[in-house]
């Protein structure tokens, strides 16, 4: 269906760090949707035409919809658990949580409340991890399908140092991924990413199975972890001994390069670093479960230096809201707390442009440039009492948006648009 919605745009096309002149903005703009495309944007006085179907959003933002570079699809029920740093947390709530997922019926049930609450979060695009259980992946899958909405996602795979219940085999991890990747990869909007969780729950075997599938489906992404805590760094070296440091057992294995997604990226090495750089790799930023988990201060401003682009993420359930606007929140003040500054330009960019250039799909998402997907988000900046009182002082765009970065949450969302077709209300 061909439609206009209409409202204050704001669309990036390139990276505000980088230069001045990176968005267009219309006070008073116009979207125009076809068969879940953008057709066109500017202004409403440019765009309206003579029986043009047209909602209108005014006075509220409208902004490509936001993307989510790491989040876990079966910790939904385990945000917000007191008291553990990383492995104690995977132990004591994680891993029984994601047994769970073995369970007739949990999976597809979860995965509506989990597409839900992201799209009341303004979020139309997620990298997510499924639990070892194929069923898994298939019930996220099935869903997002269903909605039309852009998902990557895929089973974990881990063979050893968890519980039974959430166990593979190397075998069965690559037979299962094998499998998703043919029913999935590509159908529709939906991608798979190749999921080996992280060094400690998998061997070497299952790593070589790893490397066997990037090669056989070299379009897929790849997400995994990377030296979120020290104790982890530890134990991953301890369990590859032969590894120059906690990198270097993903670049034996042949999963670094540009599709490869390595959340958290903290406590870093100088060759671990230079490699990333060499091999476009990139490291997803985590600031609401960094901070949970105490893992750590993110080197944002260090590794754009060395040309490395990262992600941005909520990373439930070890981060602790759904919120992008949150994550920004906490990511300026972890970014503080490094000397470095996050200007709203460059936090609108990240959860948007920036999101999709990590991904690869800036062509597809993450933009409101013709030939797009029309994944909106509209947001309030007046949301709630607290927020009106505030913007009655504002008197810019960039203090606009600063105003929802640190004081924004699903509130102020007042519309989330999937392929064109509202998806709140």
């Amino acid at each position: 269906m061909r439609q206009l919605i209409r409202g204050r745009t704001l669309s990036f096309h390139a990276d505000p760090t980088d230069t001045e002149n990176a968005f267009t903005y219309h006070e008073d703009g116009a979207i125009i949707t076809d068969n879940g495309r953008i057709a066109a944007i500017g202004t409403y006085a440019d765009l309206q035409e003579p029986g043009l179907a047209e909602i209108d959003n005014r006075p509220h933002l409208i902004l490509p919809g936001f993307i989510d570079t790491h989040i876990h699809f079966p910790q939904v029920q385990v945000v917000a658990s007191w008291g553990a740093q990383l492995l104690d947390w995977l132990n004591t709530y994680t891993f029984p949580e994601e047994s769970r997922f073995a369970q007739q019926g949990h999976a597809p049930q979860m995965a509506e409340h989990f597409l839900n609450l992201l799209l009341a979060h303004g979020t139309t695009t997620a990298v997510a991890y499924c639990s070892v259980h194929k069923q898994s992946a298939e019930a996220l899958f099935s869903a997002a399908h269903a909605r039309n909405m852009a998902m990557i996602a895929g089973k974990v795979m881990m063979d050893r140092n968890a519980p039974e219940g959430v166990l593979d085999t190397p075998q069965s991890g690559y037979d299962d991924s094998k499998a998703l990747i043919e029913k999935w990869h590509r159908t529709g909007r939906q991608r798979y990413a190749i999921t080996p969780r992280f060094a400690i729950t998998s061997t070497p075997e299952q790593m070589q199975m790893t490397g066997q599938l990037v090669r056989e489906h070299p379009d897929c992404h790849i997400q995994t972890h990377l030296s979120e805590n020290r104790d982890e760094i530890a134990f991953t070296l301890s369990l590859y001994p032969k590894a120059r440091d906690y990198l270097d057992i993903y670049e034996t294995y042949g999963l670094l390069g540009d599709k490869i997604l390595l959340g958290h990226s903290i406590h870093l090495e100088e060759r671990e670093i230079a490699r990333m750089a060499e091999t476009d790799s990139h490291p997803v930023f985590c600031p609401t479960s960094n901070l949970f988990l105490g893992s750590g201060l993110f080197d944002e401003g260090g590794l754009r230096a060395r040309g490395i682009s990262s992600g941005i993420a909520t990373d439930i359930g070890g981060g602790t809201s759904y919120s992008m606007l949150q994550t920004l929140n906490e990511g300026y003040k972890i970014l503080q707390l490094r000397g470095q500054k996050l200007h709203p330009f460059a936090a609108f960019h990240w959860a948007t442009r920036g999101n999709a250039c990590v991904l690869g799909m800036e062509n597809e998402i993450g933009t409101l440039a013709p030939g797009s997907m029309a994944d909106l988000v509209v947001l309030d900046s007046r949301a709630t009492p607290a927020m009106a009182l505030r913007m009655e002082r504002a008197t810019t765009l960039a203090e606009e948006l600063f105003i929802l970065q640190i004081m924004g949450d699903d509130r102020s969302v007042a519309q989330t648009y999937v392929a064109g077709q509202p998806m709140l209300g």
